[in-house]
C-alpha cells in the first residue's frame, strides 16, 4: 500500500499538469520503490482546495501544494528516507520555474497506517504475467 494524495490551493489552476504530476507520483512508486510497494496497492488522487488561508492572507498570489504519503507499516527507515528525498526533488524537479513565478509551499507528509483492505486488483496484474 502507497497512497499519496495531493492538495493544491485552487489559484494554481492552469500553472502546472496536475495529471502529469499525478503520473509522476504513481511512476516513482512503482519504478523506484525497488518492489516495496506492490504496484496493486498504488494509488494517487488530487484535491482542489477552494478554502484556505495561507501565512498573512495578505498574497493573493501565495500557494501551495501538499502531498501526504501513507503506506503500509514496516518499511525501513534507510529506504523511507532515500525514497522520500528521491519523490520530493522529482516533484520539485517537475514543478520547474513555477517557484520563480510565484510564491508557492510544497510541502510532503509520511504517514505509516494500519487499515482493512480489500483489493482484486493484484489479481488482475499476477493474471497478466
Amino acid at each position: 500500500m502507497a497512497h499519496a494524495t495531493v492538495e493544491w490551493t485552487d489559484n494554481l489552476d492552469g500553472a502546472f499538469d496536475r495529471h502529469a504530476l499525478l503520473s509522476l507520483i504513481a511512476a516513482e512508486m512503482r519504478e523506484r520503490s525497488g518492489g516495496v510497494f506492490p504496484v496493486g496497492g498504488i494509488r494517487v488522487r488530487a484535491i482542489r482546495l477552494t478554502d484556505y488561508v495561507i501565512a498573512d492572507a495578505a498574497g493573493p498570489d501565495d500557494a501551495f501544494i501538499n502531498i501526504d504519503v501513507k503506506m503500509g507499516a514496516g518499511r525501513d527507515a534507510a529506504f523511507k528516507q532515500a525514497f522520500f528525498d528521491q519523490l520530493f526533488a522529482a516533484v520539485k524537479a517537475f514543478l520547474g520555474d513555477l517557484f520563480d513565478r510565484r510564491p508557492l509551499a510544497l510541502s510532503l507528509y509520511v504517514e505509516e497506517a494500519e487499515g482493512w483492505k480489500h483489493n482484486t486488483i493484484h489479481r488482475r496484474l499476477a493474471a497478466q504475467k
